[in-house]
């Protein structure tokens, strides 16, 4: 294996054998055993079940590599063989230096023991002498900053107090390969600011890092590459930002597209077999079915649909339907970056109010509200909003949002009790397609026009530096 390759996979594969009952385990063991010895052909009292097939990639020294996926889709079985913790099937498995992983909550420690009793026992299995773990216990201890917890037993501690302590102990060795997989998105913001700019300080310092999160954000900023895995098989291996765009494609498509879409992605990955080539093909088949290129048409995906929609009770108001109209009128979920919409808000008032107002939210993935509007303005009503009368009430917004997906929902509310007439909390799922050429980050794009540079007062010298 290269100098410079960290991670080499080939083939890897993992089957287990599923069975529907606990004698059928005993059956196994005995019985094709006797079968054979009397000539005759072996049942078989299990099916298989592959949590990873023939799944091949490389990883270089000091890359960072996203693993991404659904649910059950394999990430966690590829990571657990290359950590050494799970034997393959088939395939073969080579890495360089030492390996730090953190899998799951509290894996290693002792609950019994007390912190710094873990810390010294974590950094043993990791393969550091005492004096090696004195040296950098201050680092942990400091990183960690879990106070006087550090003598107490583990298993009084939180669960963000377990992950703190973890990811100090196995971010500060200074391993050679570091594997993450979810456990930070127990940390607290403050903590999760901390674990990536030490997962940054690692990189720099040529430490190879395989990376396991849902979101895109973090993926497409922290990594290079991203392996795209759906039921235990390589889809993509491709930069970053294209691999994301395939996931999150093949993770809203409808059931009856998703086979194609596989097919598509795969053949595109392995026609070329190279990063740069392949996996950007099968990025544009992403690009191209989600209508991203500058002067695409807003289209509407069934696939975008939210599962953590929640309907307020009605009294005295229903609304019935929530959605975005672009300007021609269309239902659409699919928006274009710094075009107009409307989120048109329809329902029926069940009794007489003698005022009311309406609103309107928009939140990202984590549920935070990014913006909303309410019509009439603050301390503002409707009067006399009579039973039976219905409603139609559109917020127009500039879709000035970075790419991503969100959510968005509406209420009625009411000058009396009660306050809350009716409300739907994320109604609609919406993404945002990215535009071509990427200048602003975060959530919204604030920018008012191009940045500008004035060189004017700077004496710049093109002759050749002495050194």
């Amino acid at each position: 294996m290269s100098s410079e390759i960290a991670i080499k996979v080939e083939n890897l594969s993992k089957r287990y054998q599923i069975y529907d009952q606990p004698r059928d385990r005993l059956k196994q063991f005995v019985l094709p055993r006797v079968r054979r010895m009397i000539g005759a052909a072996p049942a078989q009292y299990f099916h298989e079940f592959w949590a990873l097939r023939d799944v091949s990639f490389e990883v270089r020294r000091g890359e960072t590599v996203g693993i991404i996926g659904r649910n059950g889709s394999g990430k966690s079985t590829l990571l657990q063989m290359i950590c050494g913790t799970l034997n393959p099937t088939h395939g073969t498995l080579e890495t360089k230096g030492r390996i730090a992983a953190l899998l799951e909550l509290g894996s290693g420690f002792n609950p019994d023991f007390t912190g710094r009793e873990n810390v010294f026992l974590n950094a043993a299995v990791l393969g550091l002498s005492h004096q090696e773990v004195e040296a950098r216990f201050d680092d942990i201890v400091a990183f960690a900053d879990i106070g006087h917890f550090l003598d107490q037993p583990v298993k009084t501690y939180s669960s963000g107090m377990v992950v703190r302590l973890a990811f100090a102990v196995q971010a500060m060795i200074d391993p050679d390969i570091f594997v993450v997989d979810e456990a930070l998105a127990v940390g607290d913001e403050k903590f999760q600011r901390k674990c990536f700019a030490r997962l940054e300080e690692l990189k720099s310092r040529g430490t190879s890092i395989l990376f396991v999160s849902h979101s895109a954000a973090s993926v497409i900023e922290l990594c290079e590459r991203s392996l795209l895995l759906d039921s235990g098989s390589r889809i993509m291996y491709a930069p970053a930002a294209q691999a994301v765009r395939a996931y999150q494609k093949l993770l809203y498509a409808p059931k009856a597209d998703h086979e194609s879409l596989v097919r598509e992605f795969r053949a595109a990955d392995s026609s070329a077999g190279a990063v740069n080539g392949a996996a950007g093909a099968a990025a544009d088949l992403v690009l191209a079915a989600q209508g991203a290129a500058k002067n695409a048409e807003s289209t509407f995906d069934p696939g975008l649909m939210p599962e953590t929609t929640t309907v307020y009770p009605a009294q005295g108001a229903e609304i019935q339907s929530i959605a975005f109209r672009s300007e021609d009128g269309r239902v659409v979920n699919v928006l274009q970056s710094g075009e107009t919409y409307y989120l048109e808000m329809q329902g029926v008032f069940k009794r007489d109010f003698a005022g009311v107002f309406f609103g309107s939210h928009i939140r990202n993935i984590q549920g935070a509200e990014i913006t909303g509007q309410r019509y009439p303005e603050e301390g503002s009503y409707v009067p006399d909003a009579r039973a039976g009368t219905q409603f139609k009430v559109r917020f127009a917004f500039n879709m000035n949002l970075i790419q991503g997906a969100y959510f968005a929902g509406g209420g009625v509310w009411s000058a009396e009790e009660p306050a809350c007439a009716h409300r739907i909390v994320d109604a609609v799922m919406f993404r945002i397609t990215p535009t071509e050429r990427k200048k602003s980050f975060g959530y919204v794009d604030l920018a008012a026009s191009e940045p500008t540079l004035d060189l004017s007062g700077c004496v710049i010298n093109a002759a050749t530096p002495t050194m």
